[in-house]
């Protein structure tokens, strides 16, 4: 058994997972064999994964830290991925010590990190669950003992529902979540998109490295319009659903247009009426 309570039988590495690859995208040292080399192959076919996963850590610093400053306490992280420093209850302690983070990943590599980089961090706590079975996260009694649901909740699906397929039902599902929210809290996501890149791109192939390579999870672009209802029931903060550069840029200066045409991700943050 391992420090998080699950047999190490379950531990996988002989498939790449894209927490995993993710956290090569952003340099990082927490991978395997058959996580480099999978996220290689995407970035040989599609190098602007590079920047484009990037953007999206910015803006999830952003985000957590608007989530802070607007008086959200209580954050739930779903699909959290590798502890990649600064991470959500850094970003939000320095706004107030007093923010609660519950870290949700499915991958028991991911839960051995998490331990090691959590220990001692104040206020957060970490489980393994799937956010596809909303039923078991939110029954689960980690996340009873962080989160108060009679208060605003900070959502966290971050770079995670363009890894839930159509059949899945990833619209059911953030509904589930959303249902479980009082009034006010907020749902802070992004997700990728081919709508920012022509055909000849290499965002295909990317995706087909997911599949070919038998990742624990494939890669579904949504379009704008696709994504949009995925915040149905909340009220979208300005400027909306948007290219990631795009929503409340460091320092208020908008973002390069040569920035802007190798990031192909959307992101919004939506308060539930």
């Amino acid at each position: 058994m391992t420090d998080q309570g699950f047999p190490v039988g379950e531990i996988d590495t002989s498939r790449p997972h894209p927490a995993r690859m993710y956290d090569f995208f952003l340099g990082g040292r927490d991978n395997y064999e058959v996580d480099r080399d999978a996220a290689q192959r995407v970035i040989d076919v599609f190098p602007d994964i590079v920047p484009t996963t990037r953007a999206n850590r910015r803006f999830m610093h952003r985000a957590v830290r608007h989530l802070a400053a607007s008086g959200i306490r209580q954050i739930i992280d779903i699909g959290t991925g590798i502890p990649t420093a600064p991470n959500t209850h850094q970003i939000a302690h320095e706004v107030s010590e007093d923010v609660r983070v519950a870290y949700i990943d499915n991958d028991p590599i991911v839960a051995t990190h998490a331990g090691a980089h959590l220990l001692g961090a104040g206020n957060t706590g970490f489980f393994l669950g799937d956010l596809r079975e909303p039923e078991s996260v939110l029954q689960h009694p980690t996340l009873g003992e962080l989160i108060d649901f009679d208060q605003p909740v900070g959502l966290m699906l971050v770079a995670v529902l363009h890894f839930i397929t159509d059949k899945e039902d990833p619209a059911a599902l953030v509904a589930a979540y959303r249902d479980a929210l009082p009034a006010g809290s907020q749902l802070v996501l992004s997700h990728a998109t081919s709508d920012f890149h022509p055909a000849e791109a290499g965002l295909d192939e990317a995706r087909d490295v997911y599949k070919d390579r038998r990742a624990t999870a494939t890669v579904t672009t949504r379009s704008h319009a696709e994504v949009l209802p995925f915040f149905d029931g909340f009220d979208l903060v300005e400027p909306g659903l948007v290219q990631i550069p795009l929503w409340h840029p460091q320092g208020g200066a908008a973002p390069e247009a040569e920035e802007l045409r190798h990031v192909g991700t959307y992101g919004g943050v939506g308060v539930k009426r």
